[in-house]
């Protein structure tokens, strides 16, 4: 560390990548300023850090977007620079010229960089005059609607309708029908107005079945740029990246030499200073003919991948160029060994068609060592609503091989638990053990086209079984503070006989009751009968590391995690809750579900819509409401003709998922 190391340095974010960012300020030795609003009050990233302070409400708009807040709070405790994390105001280019007027250093490239790689339109331009090769497409900026759709037909459908402004696949169009252009350009104006104020699009030549691979690159202030190797983000859903491995199966040493070459004078074009990511887009049956799509201003979501083969903390690098330091490597030093992969975690429910979730934790367990690391902003009693970004944390798994790697993280993924909030860990797990992603034929679409077979239907014996044992636990006597009655045990044991079982009948929303038997064995363990099971499944009903239940099922060991009172259990981003209706019967169910005739929130989030008023009629599939978050909209429509009985909320209302918004009363057939 050199003498103009900063002594204190301010985190402008929250969750899991302000945790990150503290983590090596510590291991630097440079104190950490956090900053949160009213709902991270509590957050792990506020206890982790050295010193904290509230910069304003809940809403993002007024705590982590305002500049004012952030310079306040820098000035207020002595901070010399501003690390922004990503997401919120990271490739803020006003944010950063207010850091610099403010005297503190903003970790990150100068304001111009950021200013001309956020505009698609210039960037691209910038880059093709450097010798970067970009993908075919309409040229300048501010084109009418006309003037899109003439490109659109010089360069052929499809092509791909693309917001000049903002990034993560919001507002991008995929337009295959040249007779549809003129709607699908008015609707891609909307979203990008809606995301990002700024309706200027553009259109690009769509290349079938692509793959994306990304170069990470690092700036000094003295000339200096080298590029860290590749990583391949093909994985995605909706635009979005969720798995991200390091290196490519895609790419020779030729090909990675080459586009690592075209991402260092994608830098140096714009004059780029600190880490950075240069995005390209690949046909998958000719590697050679990469396009450039865009620069990334900021330390990237997927960045431990390529710390993890190069060896290097790209935060501490990020600290060092911005402290001034020249870089100490130069390209002939950069080595890339064994393969990373990582999964991100977010909340939000594949079962129903990946509509963001919320809730409290209420049991966590996130692996660790051997391999493996999880980069988290969460801990136990940690509330997830809908105002903030719904990644939750990232698992990384590292090996001497990209086997291996994907074994780790398959493996810590199962162990994964994150009670009380829906996750997409399960559907993660399975999605890495498709063939195609174990044989890395991948591209950009696979994750869509495959989407029903990795979610599950109906539901897993595992949930029935845990559901059982967690009931049989609930019925052992007390016992802890003095002697319990041996006939009070629900252990199945009786005088001058075999152990007998004890039955469970449980019950899911529209599915026909389970009835799972449960008894103790005379080795103090626990047994388990399933329906169509002839075998009894060995188990534990006992607190198998607190509160975890753990049985065998077609010689697979299961672990479920069960809430400190009980009433919730969950593996692998499923989470379910039990609730007992007799002293033999109990309901295995999402939380919260409501009667038939209830219309429930189908996501946490705001009420933007209410087009029915106590007393309407209503016929079936009608539109009633509109629930936003993340700025995502679902319609929620009557599910049968009838009446509107009960209406709970009115615009702007802040809803919990599945709680009742309203209730049709349905419409009583009349007899003969």
């Amino acid at each position: 560390m050199t003498e103009q190391m900063f002594e204190t340095v301010l985190v402008a974010n929250r969750g899991e990548i302000a945790v990150r960012v503290i983590r090596t300020l510590r291991s630097m030795g440079v104190r950490s300023v956090a900053v949160y609003s009213d709902a991270d009050a509590d957050a792990r990233h506020v206890r982790e850090a050295d010193t904290a302070v509230r910069i304003g409400p809940a809403a993002a708009s007024e705590s982590y977007l305002s500049v004012e807040r952030l310079l306040e709070a820098a000035a207020r405790t002595g901070a010399q620079a501003v690390h922004p994390g990503y997401g919120f105001l990271a490739e803020n280019a006003h944010f950063a010229r207010a850091c610099a007027e403010a005297g503190l250093v903003f970790i990150g490239p100068p304001a111009d960089a950021i200013a001309l790689m956020g505009d698609k339109i210039r960037a691209k331009e910038t880059v093709k005059a450097a010798g970067v090769p970009v993908v075919p497409g309409s040229s300048g900026s501010g084109l009418t609607d006309e003037q899109l759709a003439g490109a659109a037909r010089e360069i052929g459908v499809p092509v791909l309708l693309k917001p000049s402004a903002g990034g993560g696949g919001k507002g991008m169009r995929l337009v295959r029908d040249a007779s549809l252009l003129a709607d699908e350009i008015a609707a891609a104006r909307r979203e990008a107005r809606a995301s990002f104020g700024d309706d200027t699009l553009l259109v690009e030549r769509w290349i079938d079945r692509p793959r994306h691979i990304e170069i990470q690159v690092l700036a000094d202030g003295h000339g200096g740029v080298v590029h860290l190797g590749e990583r391949e983000c093909s994985l995605q859903r909706r635009h979005q990246k969720i798995i991200e491995e390091a290196p490519s199966v895609l790419l020779d040493e030729g090909t990675r030499a080459a586009m690592g070459e075209a991402a260092v004078q994608a830098a140096r074009s714009c004059g780029y200073r600190g880490a950075g990511t240069v995005e390209f887009i690949v046909p998958g049956n000719d590697p050679s003919s990469y396009y450039f799509m865009e620069m990334n201003t900021r330390l990237q979501v997927e960045h431990p991948v390529t710390e993890l083969v190069t060896g290097l903390d790209l935060v501490e690098w990020q600290l060092r160029v911005a402290a001034g330091e020249r870089l100490a490597l130069g390209q002939d030093d950069v080595r890339l060994t064994g393969h990373a992969v990582e999964a991100r975690i977010c909340a939000e429910d594949p079962s129903r068609g990946f509509l963001p979730s919320g809730g409290t934790v209420l049991a966590l367990r996130e692996p660790q060592g051997d391999g493996v690391r999880t980069d988290s902003g969460l801990s136990e009693g940690t509330e997830v609503g809908s105002l903030y970004d719904p990644m939750l944390s990232k698992v990384i798994a590292y090996g001497p091989d990209r086997a291996t790697a994907l074994r780790r993280l398959r493996a810590a993924l199962a162990e994964t638990v994150t009670l009380g909030v829906q996750t997409n860990a399960g559907f993660l797990r399975r999605l890495l053990a498709h063939p195609a992603v174990v044989r890395g034929d991948m591209d950009t679409g696979l994750v869509e086209r495959e989407v029903d077979g990795l979610v599950p239907d109906g539901v897993p014996a595992e949930a029935y079984a845990a559901a059982a044992l967690l009931r049989q636990a609930s019925l052992a006597p007390a016992g802890a503070s003095g002697w319990a009655d041996p006939f009070d045990a629900a252990d199945g044991w009786r005088l001058g006989g075999t152990r007998a079982w004890t039955a469970h009948h449980l019950r899911v929303a529209g599915h026909d009751p389970v009835t799972v038997r449960v008894r103790g064995t005379a080795d103090g363990g626990t047994e388990l009968l399933l329906p169509g099971s002839g075998t009894p499944l060995r188990g534990s009903a006992g607190p198998a590391g607190g509160d975890r239940f753990t049985f065998s099922l077609d010689g697979v060991t299961h672990t479920f995690a069960a809430s400190p009172d009980g009433t919730w259990l969950g593996r692998d981003g499923d989470a379910w809750h039990v609730r007992d209706h007799d002293p033999v019967a109990a309901s295995l169910t999402r939380a919260g579900q409501a009667g038939a005739d209830s219309l429930t929130a189908p996501m946490p989030g705001t009420v933007t819509v209410v087009k029915v008023a106590v007393g309407d009629e209503v016929a079936a599939g009608q539109s009633l409401l509109v629930v936003e978050a993340m700025k995502m909209e679902h319609v929620v429509s009557a599910p049968h003709a009838g009446t509107v009985t009960e209406l709970d909320v009115a615009p702007g209302s802040t809803v919990a998922m599945d709680q009742v918004l309203a209730v049709i009363a349905p419409v009583e057939e009349e007899t003969a």
